[in-house]
C-alpha cells in the first residue's frame, strides 16, 4: 500500500466531512468543539513551565534582600529600601519604601522614576482596590498620593497587589534588618536549592494525571458521529469501496474534524489567555504573556493529535464490518476480554515497584519510569471500563419502561457509553491518587510553629529603637483588641567586645512578665534569672555563672560594624528566680527578665520590641484594625496572625496548582460529556420522536437518558475509586510514607465527578425535549 493511495482515500474523507450538508456540518462543529477544548487545555498545560520561568525570572529581577554582613556605601547610585508588606483579607501586599541617595538611582523593575515623598505607584490592581467602597482601612494603612502605576515587568500576575513609595529618614542596618541599602536591584548570585525528589515525584504524577483525561476525551471526541458515518461507509462498500478503504477514509473524516479541532482549539486557547490577565485563582494571576507554550510542545500538540485521530479511528474500525448492504453493529458483538486488558495495570504496576520505599533518602525517582508506571495504570482504567461496563449490563434484569430502554441501548452500544464515561473516570481516579499522596506527606511539609493562638491571636515586631510602651498603648486602644502585652528583647554578656556566654534579655512590666514566667512577686526596679527547661545543664550552667549577684554584664554587646552601644549592667544583689511557663509568648527564652525601672537607661535604644495582641472575635475586621494601627506606629513594623503550623510554600505551591488544574480538567470533562450527549441525542431523533409517536411519555424518555448515563458513571467512579486508591498506596509506599486512605478526599473526588455528570445530564434536557417532536420523524 503506497503513500498516494493514503493520501487520496484520507483527502476523500476529508472531503465528505465538510460535503456532508448541514448533518455533515453539525457533526464536524461537534467534533472540532470536542477536539478544540481538549487542544486548548493541552496548550494551556504546555504553558505552564513557562509561567514558572517567567515568574521566577520577575522575583529575581526585583530581589531587594541582600543579607549582606556589611553594608555598601552611600554613593550617587545607592537608594534605600525598606519593607514594609502587608496583608488586606487575606490578600498579600507587597510594599516598598525608597529614599534615593543619589541622582543616580537604582530602579526597580517597572517603575520609571523613585516616587518623592508621600507619593507612590501601584499595582493597576492595587489601584483599583483602593479605590473601592471597602478599602477604607487600607487606605489609612497606604496613605500616600498615587502618581503612576507598575509595569509589567515588576508584577509576578496580573492581580498581584503592590506598592512603591518614597520616603525620607531610612536608617540602614546590615546583615537582613529591615532597611538596606542597594546599588542595584536583582540578585546577583542566585542560589539554587536542591531539588526535592518527593516534590518532584509529586509534580510528574500531577501533569500526568491532569494531562491522561485530555487525551482520553479528544480519542473520544474523534468518534462522535461514529454510527452515522459507518452508514455512509456502507454505501461506499456498494459502489465498489474494499474494506481497507472505508478505513482509510473513515479517518480521512475522523483527520478533518481533528484537523478542524485544532484551529478551533488554537482559538480557545488565545481566547483564555487573553481572559487569564482578569482572573484570580487562590490569590495567583497571570500576565497573558505568560502563557507561551513551548515551539516544540506546540509541534507536538500540532501532530499528536491528528495522528491520534486517525490511529484511534483505525483501531475502532476493527470492532465494525461495514458492507455494501449495512453496517454489521446490531448483531451481538463478541465479548470482550479480559486478560490484556489487566496487563496494562499490571505493567504499570511493575515498572512503579523498583521505586517503593525510596523516600528521599536513596537518590531521585527514575521519571520515565514514574511517567509510565503512573500512564499505564491510568490507561488501565479506560481499558477496564468497557469491559465492565459490558459485563454488568449483559446482567441486568427487568424494570420500568424508563429502565428498559436504558438497559437495551447500553448492551447495544456499550463501548459508546464506556467512551463517554472514560475521561471522568480518569480524573478521578488520579485526582484520588493525588488526594492521597498529599494527604499522606502534608505532615513531612507542615511544621510546629511553637506559637499557640489561644494565647495571642497576633505579634507585631518593631523596629530598632521604637518606643515599645507607646507603641503598647496604641494596640491597647486598637478596636478589635482585647488585651496588649509589649516586650523588649535585647542580649546581655560578660564581655564588651566578642562576647564567650551571652543570654537573652527581656523588659516588661510585671503583666507583660507574667506572660512569660510564673513570678514570685513582682514590682518595678525588680530583675528576675530564668532558666528555661528548653536548654541543656551546660548552657543552664554557663548561664549562672553570668547572672550572678554583683557580675559586671554589657547590654548589647556590639558587633564589628556598630560600635558605641555596650551599655554596662551589675547583676543586683536581689536577683530573684522566675520559673519557666510552658505557654509563654516567648517560646525557647531563658536569661534576665527586667522591668523598666530595673534597665539602664541607655540601654533602651539597644532592645527590639515585640507587641502580641489578644483579639475579640466578635469585631469584624479587626486583624485589618491591628494591621492599619501597626502601619501609623511604625511603616516598617511587621505583623503577622499566629498559627500553631505553617506549610511549605512549594507543597503550598503545588497543592495550589493542582486545585487550579482540576477545576480546568472538571470544565473540560463537564464540557465532553456534554457535546457527546447531544451528539448521542442528535443521532437518536428520529428514534425518540417514533417512541413519542407511539404513546411513550417524555418523561419516561427523560428518566432513561438519566439510566444511560448513571449506570456506566457509577460503574466508572467505582472502578476509578478502586485504581485510584491503589496508585495512591503505591505512590505513598515510594515516598516511605505509612499508607492511609483519606476517605473524605475519596468521598469528595467522587461526588465531584457525579455532580458533573448529574450537571451535564440537566443541561441536556431541553435539547432532548425538542428533539422528542413529531418533526424530528421528517427526512430529506
Amino acid at each position: 500500500m503506497n503513500v498516494r493511495q493514503w493520501g487520496r482515500d484520507l483527502g476523500m474523507g476529508i472531503r465528505f466531512a465538510f460535503t456532508g450538508g448541514r448533518e455533515g456540518w453539525v457533526r464536524m462543529l461537534l467534533t472540532a468543539v470536542g477536539v478544540g477544548l481538549g487542544v486548548a487545555l493541552l496548550l494551556l498545560t504546555t504553558s505552564l513551565p513557562n509561567v514558572l520561568t517567567a515568574r521566577h525570572r520577575v522575583e529575581e529581577a526585583r530581589q531587594d534582600y541582600t543579607f549582606s554582613a556589611t553594608l555598601p556605601k552611600k554613593a550617587d547610585d545607592t537608594v534605600l529600601i525598606a519593607a514594609t508588606d502587608t496583608t488586606w483579607h487575606s490578600r498579600d501586599v507587597r510594599g516598598r519604601l525608597l529614599e534615593p541617595e543619589g541622582s543616580r538611582p537604582p530602579l526597580p523593575p517597572g517603575v520609571s522614576r523613585v516616587p518623592a515623598k508621600g507619593e507612590m505607584v501601584v499595582s493597576p490592581a492595587l489601584k483599583e482596590l483602593l479605590s473601592s467602597d471597602g478599602a477604607k482601612l487600607l487606605r489609612e494603612r497606604i496613605p500616600y498620593r498615587i502618581t503612576g502605576t507598575i509595569g509589567d515587568s515588576g508584577l509576578i500576575g496580573s492581580r498581584e497587589l503592590a506598592y512603591y513609595a518614597g520616603a525620607e529618614g531610612l536608617v540602614p542596618r546590615a546583615g537582613g534588618a529591615r532597611v538596606e541599602r542597594l546599588t542595584a536591584f536583582g540578585d546577583p548570585h542566585p542560589t539554587v536549592e536542591k531539588a526535592d525528589p518527593v516534590l518532584i515525584l509529586m509534580m510528574l504524577v500531577v501533569f500526568v494525571v491532569l494531562l491522561m483525561p485530555v487525551a482520553v476525551f479528544i480519542a473520544a471526541a474523534v468518534r462522535f458521529g461514529g454510527e452515522r458515518r459507518d452508514r455512509r461507509l456502507a454505501a461506499l462498500r456498494l459502489v465498489g469501496s474494499d474494506s481497507r478503504m472505508t478505513r482509510r477514509i473513515a479517518s480521512g473524516e475522523a483527520l478533518a474534524g481533528a484537523l478542524l479541532g485544532l484551529v478551533v482549539g488554537s482559538g480557545f486557547f488565545l481566547a483564555g489567555r487573553q481572559a487569564a490577565g482578569s482572573v484570580e485563582v487562590m490569590g495567583e494571576s497571570f500576565f497573558p504573556g505568560y502563557l507561551n507554550p513551548s515551539p516544540l510542545l506546540v509541534a507536538l500538540v500540532a501532530v499528536a493529535v491528528p495522528t491520534a485521530a486517525v490511529l484511534v479511528t483505525l483501531l475502532a474500525m476493527r470492532g465494525v464490518v461495514v458492507e455494501p448492504l449495512g453496517v454489521v453493529r446490531a448483531a451481538k458483538p463478541a465479548r470482550r476480554r479480559l486478560w490484556w486488558r489487566l496487563l496494562l495495570p499490571l505493567a504499570g504496576l511493575g515498572m512503579l515497584y523498583p521505586m517503593l520505599g525510596k523516600g528521599r533518602s536513596h537518590g531521585d525517582f527514575n521519571q520515565y519510569l514514574v511517567t509510565g508506571g503512573v500512564l499505564l495504570l491510568l490507561v488501565g482504567v479506560t481499558a477496564l471500563l468497557p469491559w465492565l461496563v459490558e459485563a454488568v449490563v449483559a446482567r441486568l434484569g427487568s424494570g420500568g419502561v424508563s429502565w428498559q430502554l436504558a438497559v437495551r441501548r447500553l448492551q447495544l452500544s456499550s463501548g459508546t457509553a464506556a467512551r463517554m464515561v472514560n475521561g471522568i473516570a480518569v480524573a478521578v481516579a488520579g485526582a484520588i491518587a493525588l488526594q492521597m499522596l498529599f494527604a499522606g506527606v502534608q505532615s513531612q511539609y507542615t511544621k510546629d510553629t511553637g506559637r499557640d493562638p489561644n494565647r495571642a491571636s497576633m505579634e507585631i515586631d518593631l523596629p530598632d529603637r521604637a518606643q515599645v510602651n507607646a507603641a503598647g498603648k496604641e494596640f491597647a486602644a486598637t478596636r478589635g483588641v482585647r488585651t496588649s502585652v509589649a516586650l523588649s528583647t535585647g542580649s546581655v554578656a560578660d564581655k564588651r567586645r566578642e562576647p564567650e556566654n551571652m543570654a537573652d534579655v527581656t523588659v516588661g512590666d510585671c503583666t507583660a512578665l507574667r506572660e512569660v514566667a510564673h513570678l514570685p512577686s513582682c514590682r518595678d526596679g525588680d530583675a528576675f534569672l530564668l532558666n528555661s527547661p528548653q536548654f541543656d545543664s551546660d548552657y543552664v550552667a554557663r548561664l549562672r555563672a553570668i547572672v550572678r549577684p554583683g557580675h559586671l554584664l554589657y547590654i548589647d554587646p556590639s558587633a564589628s560594624q556598630d560600635r558605641g552601644l555596650e551599655v554596662p549592667w551589675k547583676v543586683p544583689a536581689g536577683l530573684k528566680k522566675a520559673a519557666y511557663r510552658k505557654d509563654s509568648l516567648q517560646q525557647g527564652t531563658a536569661g534576665v527578665l527586667m522591668t523598666p525601672s530595673a534597665l539602664p537607661g541607655r540601654a533602651v535604644p539597644s532592645l527590639s520590641g515585640r507587641v502580641f495582641v489578644r483579639l475579640d472575635a466578635s469585631v469584624p475586621d479587626a486583624e485589618e484594625y491591628v494591621r492599619t494601627t501597626t502601619a501609623k506606629v511604625d511603616p516598617v513594623a511587621d505583623a503577622y496572625t499566629w498559627a500553631a503550623t505553617e506549610q511549605s510554600d512549594k507543597y503550598a505551591s503545588l497543592r495550589t496548582g493542582l486545585f487550579i488544574g482540576a477545576i480546568c480538567v472538571l470544565a473540560l470533562i463537564g464540557a465532553s460529556l456534554l457535546v457527546s450527549q447531544l451528539e448521542q441525542l442528535r443521532e437518536r431523533r428520529k428514534l425518540l420522536s417514533a417512541l413519542v409517536a407511539f404513546g411513550t411519555r417524555r418523561r419516561t424518555l427523560g428518566l432513561s437518558v438519566l439510566w444511560q448515563t448513571a449506570v456506566p458513571i457509577a460503574l466508572g467512579l467505582l472502578l476509578a475509586s478502586a485504581v485510584g486508591l491503589t496508585l495512591g498506596a503505591v505512590l505513598l509506599k515510594m515516598t516511605a510514607t505509612p499508607v492511609a486512605v483519606d476517605w473524605a478526599s475519596v468521598l469528595s473526588m467522587t461526588g465531584a465527578g457525579a455532580a458533573v455528570v448529574l450537571a451535564v445530564t440537566v443541561l441536556s434536557l431541553p435539547p432532548l425535549l425538542r428533539l422528542m417532536r413529531p418533526e424530528g420523524l421528517r427526512t430529506e
